[in-house]
């Protein structure tokens, strides 16, 4: 095997860790379907913030609240792809990128009521940052940053 041909085939660490953030965003994605489907309880928050809505002022501010939702999740998920593909490519700042981005995630769950696939997409994310900094793929990143 050629140094050539080892740099350019990532470790297992990093392909893990590439397949992590894939799992993350996929449960990410099922966050933002979770919003669509709770309608009701989303209704209730906003009723409750603001008892002046109702009818169609509130139908409307829960339309609003989840097409909100739904782009920063739409841009979380194009994001991590992007990061992830990149990550797979030996890119360092983009593995610190996706470390901050975790930490942020993290931090997030202690803001307040988070569903089942947001603690998934986190843990599953800490994993795959973990294994992203690991000897393996510490050498591949490197070996790859000296390469292009």
């Amino acid at each position: 095997m050629t140094t050539e041909t080892r740099r350019a085939t990532p470790p297992i660490t990093v392909v893990l860790a590439f397949f992590g953030f894939l799992v993350s965003t996929v449960t990410a994605i099922a966050s933002g379907l979770l919003i669509l489907g709770a309608r009701e309880e989303l209704a209730t928050t906003l009723q409750d913030a603001d008892p002046t809505l109702n009818g169609e002022r509130l139908d409307q501010a829960v339309l609003l609240a989840q097409g909100f939702a739904l782009a920063v999740v739409a841009v979380l998920v194009i994001g991590y792809l992007w990061l992830s593909f990149k990550l797979k490519a030996g890119r360092n700042w983009a593995r610190v990128a996706l470390t901050v981005l975790t930490l942020l995630q993290a931090a997030s769950l202690l803001t307040g009521e988070t569903s089942w696939a947001g603690y998934l997409s986190c843990g599953v994310a800490v994993i795959a940052v973990v294994l992203s900094y690991l000897p393996p793929s510490n050498a591949y990143i490197a070996g790859a940053g000296r390469a292009g």
